[in-house]
């Protein structure tokens, strides 16, 4: 087992794996930026070294300063959490060659996992259900038209570098491709510095479902049941539940079973998810592999009693899992607090929490960084909590939920707790009819 784990990350997710490692007698050291000095990540490590100034590219995005920490506080392992460089295989490979673990895919696994197209390719061979599309990336705009006509209208082109929603455009007629083309090329050239292109088939009425897997060194893998992320504001997810409202019996199987198929084939080693789109039909089609811990594992941690952390880290440290599939045994909901006014398009609302109060009681598990007197700065991302409520039934877990907010006090700064008050008495939502497009109509009620 691993005597020193460095976390390459901040936030609640730094948090987060410094009390798993702490429970496992595994020391820490934590990394920051100068803007992070006041973060608890910060307090609660064994040792804590600043990589740099607020920007991320001078600070948790700079390997050699990440590296070198490792190094000199002799770190023999990196967990680099979601984001910043979790799916980076340049430093995935770079730790490997420093003779550092690295808690996540290998190097080979990112590139063949994280480029969309070849990812699809890899599917199909699995055998896994993908959405119709084009074989590989399109070459030219007249290519894009005899393809979007094969498949019929609607069609979806996509940054086969993509990510966040950046280089998507939805195609409804032949009048709009050539201002598509364009538009998403030069998207994602500025965004991804790659302008490859694929076409699928538009699903329509669509729900997000991911299957969380663990895949072990030796080629076995599991899967721990779905999470429905059809909750979302331009392609960023909102909030999160397990089970998914819309799922059957046969369909968690059909989707599991996949999910682990796919998996195996590849050989993954490690916490990952297979995410898919699934149709008003409940037709599902694989649409991306994540190679790395989700924002959202703690709900899948709160239905099966499964730390996915220390699982990550016994199999990176080799110890195999015991290949068991899950099945939820109760429900869990996760809404995301962001530092964001929800009344004004959720623009973001960074500065310092004056008050802050913490909901709790039986079935309510808040992770989080921030504390009153905390100053978000405005660098990074706006979540600043996620807020998980289970309980016997999803009803149970909407009215914990909804009692939660109601306690939850940040003052100071503007939070998506609003919005999350009001999605919980929304008859849609309530009912669990909603699809990926949910946002699209959905109003903030009027504070005043």
């Amino acid at each position: 087992m691993f005597k020193k784990i460095l976390i390459a990350n901040r936030g609640e997710i730094a948090l987060r794996i410094i009390r798993t490692c702490r429970e496992m007698g595994i020391k820490t050291v934590a990394v920051y930026s100068t803007a992070d000095a006041e973060s608890l990540h910060v307090r609660f490590a064994d040792e804590a070294v600043c990589i740099g100034p607020p920007p991320s590219n001078l600070s948790y995005l700079k390997m050699s300063n990440i590296i070198a920490a490792a190094e000199i506080t002799n770190a023999d392992a990196i967990h680099p959490g979601y984001g910043f460089l979790s799916e980076n295989a340049k430093f995935s490979k770079i730790c490997g060659e420093h003779g550092i673990k690295f808690i996540g895919a290998s190097p080979e696994m990112i590139d063949r996992m994280g480029d969309k197209a070849s990812a699809k390719a890899t599917m199909k061979a699995a055998g896994v259900p993908t959405i119709p599309g084009s074989e590989g990336l399109l070459e030219s705009v007249e290519q894009l038209t005899k393809q979007a006509k094969e498949f019929g209208f609607p069609v979806i082109i996509k940054a086969t570098a993509g990510g966040g929603g950046k280089g998507m455009r939805a195609i409804w007629k032949e009048e709009e491709i050539q201002k598509a083309w364009d538009s998403a090329r030069q998207e994602a050239k500025a965004a991804f510095g790659n302008d490859g292109m694929y076409l699928e088939k538009l699903i329509e009425e669509p729900r997000h479902i991911e299957i969380q897997i663990v895949g072990d060194s030796y080629g076995k893998a599991c899967h721990l049941s779905e999470r429905d992320c059809s909750i979302q504001r331009r392609h960023q997810k909102l909030t999160e539940e397990t089970p998914s409202p819309f799922m059957t019996d046969e369909l968690r199987h059909a989707m599991g079973e996949a999910a682990v198929k796919a998996a195996e084939y590849i050989k993954y080693e490690g916490a990952g998810t297979i995410e898919f789109l699934v149709d008003k039909h409940r037709n599902f089609y694989f649409m991306e592999m994540n190679t790395r811990i989700q924002v959202e594992h703690p709900i899948t941690e709160q239905v099966i009693d499964y730390d996915l952390i220390r699982e990550q880290i016994m199999v990176a440290a080799g110890i195999p899992i015991s290949g068991k599939n899950y099945t939820p045994k109760l429900h869990a909901i996760e809404c995301r607090i962001n530092a964001e006014d929800p009344y004004h398009d959720f623009r973001p609302s960074p500065g310092k929490i004056t008050t802050l109060h913490a909901p709790g009681g039986h079935g309510v598990r808040l992770d989080t960084h921030v504390y009153a007197g905390y100053t978000i700065p405005p660098n990074y991302d706006s979540m600043i909590a996620k807020l998980i409520t289970s309980a016997q039934t999803r009803e149970e877990a909407i009215n914990k939920m909804k009692r939660a907010l109601d306690e939850f006090v940040i003052e100071g700064i503007k939070t998506t707790i609003p919005f999350h008050r009001q999605l919980m008495d929304d008859p849609a939502y309530v009912a669990g009819n909603y699809t990926t497009a949910f946002m699209d109509t959905f109003v903030m009620n009027d504070p005043e």
